[in-house]
C-alpha cells in the first residue's frame, strides 16, 4: 500500500506548485549563465536562481513529507542553511578571484599584455 493515498489533494498541489517554481527559477538561473556574456553577470544569475530554487523545492519537499507523517519534518532545514552560507561564500571567493586575476601583476589577461 502507498503512501500516497494518504496525501490530501491541498498538500500536493502545494507541494507540486513549489517544487516547479523551484525548478524553473533554476533553470532560469542556468539560462542566464549561458546567455550572459561577463563573467561578472555570469556568476550572479546561477547563484540567485539555485538559492532560490532551492529554496523553494526545499519547502515543497517539507509540505509533502509533513503532510505524509502527520507531523513536522524539519531535514530539509539543514539543506537549507548549508546551501544559504556556502552559494554566497563561493561567489564572493570566485569575484575575488576574478579582480585578482583581472589587475596588473595578478596574472590575468591584462596583466599579461605587454605596452608598447
Amino acid at each position: 500500500m502507498s503512501h500516497v493515498d494518504a496525501l490530501s489533494p491541498m498538500a500536493a498541489f502545494a507541494a507540486a506548485l513549489l517544487v516547479l517554481a523551484g525548478a524553473l527559477l533554476t533553470v532560469i538561473g542556468s539560462i542566464g549563465l549561458l546567455r550572459l556574456k561577463e563573467f561578472y553577470q555570469r556568476v550572479h544569475a546561477p547563484t540567485m536562481g539555485t538559492a532560490l530554487g532551492t529554496g523553494m523545492i526545499l519547502i515543497g519537499s517539507m509540505v509533502l513529507f509533513s503532510s505524509l507523517e502527520s507531523r513536522l519534518v524539519l531535514h530539509e532545514i539543514a539543506i537549507g542553511v548549508f546551501m544559504t552560507l556556502t552559494t554566497p561564500v563561493t561567489f564572493m571567493l570566485l569575484m575575488r578571484a576574478a579582480m585578482h586575476r583581472a589587475a596588473p601583476g595578478g596574472g590575468g589577461e591584462d596583466a599579461r599584455q605587454e605596452e608598447p
